[in-house]
């Protein structure tokens, strides 16, 4: 996982109709916030989450793209969002750390653009049954284990034991990446053969 951090000096709360004005934003309102930062620089933003470090909070934001992010993908957006920040004064006056990193491989797949970047890896998923309740538990479901050959926005195309199964992702349950090792799923990761 990629990540940078960045230390956003302490804001005094705005008055006025920015996310400060009634106190430091919350989560919901900080990603409409940097949502169009992040959608500027062609990423998709995954996560943003606030936890107390101390007398600090620390604000993740969690980017991905089709093609992957690299570390100046990382840092080039990381500068941004920190600037979209403190020009809104939006995590009001308590000091903060802004940490941004790309999802890891233990994300689990719960959207189409998630199996999409999954081609060619080895995943496990649950299926959803009619009669299953969202609260049973996944353990006792049945699952599927199978290599990502496509995706849509409407369903998932999986080889299963020599054989292509198509999936809607309303059969799914979340998605998880099997980690293989001397497997090569024909895509390099960017940026880290050239020492980038």
């Amino acid at each position: 996982m990629h990540g940078s951090s960045r230390q956003g000096p302490p804001r005094l709360a705005s008055k006025g109709g920015s996310p400060s004005a009634a106190g430091p934003a919350d989560t919901q309102q900080l990603t409409m916030l940097l949502l169009p930062v992040v959608s500027a620089a062609g990423l998709d933003l995954e996560n943003v989450r606030i936890t107390a470090t101390g007398r600090r909070r620390l604000l993740r934001v969690t980017v991905d793209a089709d093609d992957g992010v690299s570390l100046d993908d990382i840092t080039l957006i990381s500068r941004a969002l920190s600037a979209e920040l403190d020009a809104n004064g939006a995590m009001g006056e308590t000091p903060y750390t802004l940490e941004v990193s790309s999802p890891g491989v233990d994300r689990p797949l719960t959207e189409p653009r998630h199996w999409r970047r999954a081609a060619g890896r080895l995943v496990r998923v649950p299926l959803v049954t009619r009669s299953q309740s969202a609260t049973q538990d996944p353990a006792h479901s049945r699952t599927v284990e199978g290599r990502v050959l496509a995706a849509s926005d409407q369903a998932v195309l999986l080889e299963v034991a020599g054989e292509q199964r198509e999936f809607g992702y309303a059969e799914l349950g979340q998605g998880k990446i099997l980690l293989e090792f001397g497997h090569f799923a024909g895509r390099a990761d960017r940026g880290e053969l050239d020492g980038h």
